[in-house]
């Protein structure tokens, strides 16, 4: 499992630009910056969609008064959900929706989960990483995927 004091892993994951599903590098959006990495196990998931997701949209101002200027979510889904999850939650200015379609980056943090008991296949951990120029300088894990506790907004704001 990827590591405080890591190189975020460059690998080819999907975003979505104006016009339509672009591949990137991974490491080319995450290198600059203090970023807010999460990880969710997908888009318009139970937990993802009613809670973790719309905690981060109502906490991105005082996220980024604490020196976040971006909010990163990563998901085992193609960019088009992705983008189509972002804009049913409001989650524009501040975010980048990073569609990870083959589990590719989610496999080289070392956090990929099998949800495959709930019909999901390989997902990723649910976890939330505070990245410096392309370095991770924190990193905390739920205990399980679909608990929202050490990944949720209030969290991530009393250890900023």
């Amino acid at each position: 499992m990827a590591s405080v004091g890591d190189s975020v892993p460059d690998v080819r994951v999907m975003i979505n630009a104006a016009d339509g599903p672009q591949p990137t590098g991974s490491g080319e959006l995450l290198r600059s910056g203090k970023i807010l990495l999460i990880g969710v196990p997908g888009a318009f998931t139970p937990v993802c969609t009613d809670h973790h997701l719309p905690g981060l949209v109502s906490a991105a101002g005082r996220l980024a008064a604490k020196g976040i200027e971006k909010i990163v979510v990563v998901s085992v889904n193609d960019a088009f959900v992705m983008n189509a999850w972002a804009a049913s939650q409001d989650a524009n200015e501040g975010f980048l929706m990073m569609a990870d379609p083959d589990a590719e980056f989610t496999r080289a943090m070392g956090l990929a989960a099998d949800a495959s008991e709930f019909g999901l296949g390989v997902r990723s951990e649910r976890y939330a990483a505070v990245v410096e120029d392309g370095v991770i300088r924190s990193l905390d894990v739920e205990a399980h995927f679909t608990e929202n506790t050490v990944s949720s907004a209030e969290a991530i704001e009393s250890r900023l």
